[in-house]
């Protein structure tokens, strides 16, 4: 797939357009080494330094990514330029690096106008900052759960990457990619883009419209469209469960059939593999929200805490209570 540019691409002698990557701490090493190679790689192709960069942090000195490989930083959180495009770097418990000292400052850049984006999960940074109410995002898959529970007000999407105005986002890893790509293609045209994306042999260059997950058929290694159907409506009704007697008949299938299908390529009822796709949303919920477990429970369809916690039990053998507090003691602060 090729690029297309949304507006007219600058002259090769333009000014330089400077990018501020802010890394937070346990940051995405990929998600942040990708869009970096991007810029590198279009300055090599114009032979001069078009796109300029600076590595930023709350504290400046030095910065550990979720590899625990160690950056050294070219600055704290200064003032910025009108012009300047200020790169947030999420990774693991970005809820822990997101401070009032960070938030205070994205806010008081936002307000000169510049472009912000952020990789990986720091569309949570931005989404707290208030910088996306209103607007399209994405996150990481892992993170939409909580994401959805708490902003309301962010029309969240499962798409790699999302630009909406002067507010960018990607769903982490190789997403990186694919927007700066966009923003080459947008900056010098189509045809540097598309010789930075083979230059890193990316020969399938997504859009804002790709889904960041494999297809239901592909990451459950069964291409049965009936048995995918099912499973995108459950993943689809977690929180109003919907029995499997009527699943079936939305599909035009017998109860009895259903069953079957369940049992010959996934080794588990109808029931059992629902029950697992609402617990796994409810462990995305105790570990990156401060919902209470009773609301943790509403959320995945659980009629009572006592029913969750026993449910719950079962499958991860500790109760929702023990996970929480277990997952405080291991994140570091």
């Amino acid at each position: 797939m090729s690029l297309k540019a949304t507006r007219p691409a600058v002259t090769p002698n333009a000014k330089a357009r400077r990018f501020v990557f802010v890394l937070l701490d346990n940051f995405t090493l990929l998600s942040f080494a990708s869009a970096l190679d991007c810029l590198r790689l279009a300055n090599r192709r114009l032979g001069r330094e078009y796109y300029v960069w600076t590595l930023a942090g709350e504290e400046g000195g030095t910065i550990d990514s979720s590899t625990h490989t160690t950056f050294k930083l070219d600055t704290t959180l200064e003032d910025l330029h009108r012009d300047d495009t200020v790169i947030l770097c999420g990774g693991i418990n970005v809820q822990k690096a997101t401070s009032k000292k960070l938030l205070n400052w994205l806010r008081r850049e936002a307000r000169k106008g510049l472009r912000i984006g952020g990789l990986c999960t720091a569309a949570y940074v931005m989404a707290k900052a208030g910088l996306l109410d209103g607007k399209k995002a994405t996150i990481h898959w892992e993170n939409q759960d909580s994401f959805t529970e708490e902003f309301e007000d962010v029309n969240l999407s499962k798409s790699v990457f999302s630009i909406d105005g002067n507010r960018m986002t990607t769903a982490g890893g190789t997403s990186s990619i694919d927007l700066f790509l966009q923003l080459i293609a947008d900056d010098l045209g189509e045809e540097v883009a598309n010789w930075v994306a083979d230059q890193q042999i990316y020969n399938s260059i997504r859009t804002d419209q790709d889904a960041q997950r494999l297809s239901v058929p592909t990451r459950i290694g069964v291409r049965h469209p009936k048995l995918s159907m099912v499973i995108q409506k459950m993943e689809a009704n977690i929180e109003e469960p919907i029995s499997p007697s009527l699943l079936a008949q939305e599909v035009g299938l017998s109860t009895r059939q259903l069953e079957r299908l369940f049992r010959r390529y996934l080794n588990r009822s109808p029931k059992r593999y629902y029950m697992e796709l609402r617990l796994q949303k409810a462990r995305n919920l105790l570990m990156q929200t401060d919902m209470s477990v009773i609301n943790v429970a509403l959320a995945c369809g659980f009629a009572s805490p006592s029913h969750f916690s026993k449910c719950y039990r079962a499958h991860y053998q500790t109760t929702p209570y023990r996970e929480r507090g277990s997952h405080a003691t291991r994140t570091p602060s």
